[in-house]
């Protein structure tokens, strides 16, 4: 069942759109704000679930593993937060995107990797624990790098709050990260047997959210429907393209260079789509119609690099 899951996951995020397409409150519920669990909006809870299912995963040797890791191990880390920033400001830039699509766009390239990249390097035959080290790393790294650089490349459109998104980045990311740890440590046997299904929890949430996006963005996607496709194509056509050659043209192995590639070009856009639906983020713009359009990209992001990387994946898994 988990793999079968697993092996169809951008068919089912394929049809998750689709269905959130004709059936839009089926899924708004969950990111429109309204309701709330201890106060928490149910967005932040989703993408605490998600970072936490990551958390359990992981044991305090995974983190200390980091800082004996091969030379893919840094070469992969240092591409993800050069090719994908530069490559969405870029894009931004080349085709003129107005203010709250070129920060939205931005924001998704500066995000960490996402889990999902790890499903993506099983199906592909690449380098399975190189893929979870990179993408555990670059979360990590985030925390500093997502805000430094958003507001960096972003600060050209809007000046964006580096500090908000910094605590938004702790509260969604590190707290359910470092618990997931926590209490894969102290109860090992009950991580274990929860750890069982919540890579299928992962998985569907990961769909309710980009759904949610894409529902209660119906009439924003419409009208940009063009610019916004071609805009996020590009963006993760680059991460992989680039993610692959570079790694070639720095001498690492084709199952590294795979791994890296994937790892580069899928971008946690759940997060993405979380930080920039945050009422701090919006009101950074001084027009509201702008700040809808923020979270937008998030959307199309999740389906462009679920739709390459999958093909890509089995691609090279029919190769070898």
């Amino acid at each position: 069942m988990l793999n079968r899951i697993t092996n169809n996951f951008a068919v089912l995020t394929l049809a998750g759109v689709a269905l959130a397409w004709v059936w839009p409150e089926g899924f708004t519920w969950l990111t429109d704000g309204s309701n709330r669990i201890a106060g928490q909006p149910l967005l932040s809870i989703a993408l605490g679930i998600i970072m936490l299912a990551m958390g359990l995963t992981l044991t305090f040797e995974d983190y200390r593993g980091l800082l004996v890791m091969p030379r893919a191990f840094f070469a992969g880390l240092a591409l993800q937060y050069t090719i994908m920033p530069l490559s969405g400001f870029a894009v931004a830039k080349a085709l003129g995107l107005e203010p709250g699509l070129a920060v939205g766009l931005i924001l998704i390239a500066c995000c960490p990797g996402g889990t999902s990249s790890n499903i993506v390097t099983f199906i592909a035959r690449g380098h399975v624990a190189l893929s979870v080290a990179m993408t555990m790393a670059s979360t990590f790294a985030g925390m500093i790098l997502t805000p430094l650089l958003t507001g960096w490349l972003a600060g050209q459109y809007v000046a964006i709050d580096r500090w908000n998104l910094f605590v938004n980045m702790v509260a969604v990311v590190l707290v359910p990260v470092v618990a997931g740890t926590l209490l894969n440590r102290l109860f090992p046997r009950a991580a274990a047997r929860v750890s069982a299904a919540l890579p299928v929890v992962a998985i569907l949430l990961v769909i309710l959210i980009v759904g949610a996006i894409v529902g209660g963005a119906k009439a924003q996607i419409v009208e940009h429907a063009g610019m916004l496709l071609l805009a996020t194509f590009l963006l993760h056509a680059s991460g992989f393209g680039l993610g692959y050659a570079l790694s070639r043209a720095l001498r690492l192995g084709v199952t590294e260079a795979r791994t890296i590639s994937i790892e580069v070009g899928m971008q946690n856009s759940g997060l993405g789509s979380g930080l920039a639906k945050t009422p701090a983020f919006a009101a950074q713009f001084a027009d509201a119609a702008q700040a809808a359009l923020a979270p937008v990209p998030a959307a199309i992001s999740a389906m462009w690099q679920v739709l390459i990387g999958s093909l890509l994946a089995g691609w090279w898994r029919r190769r070898g």
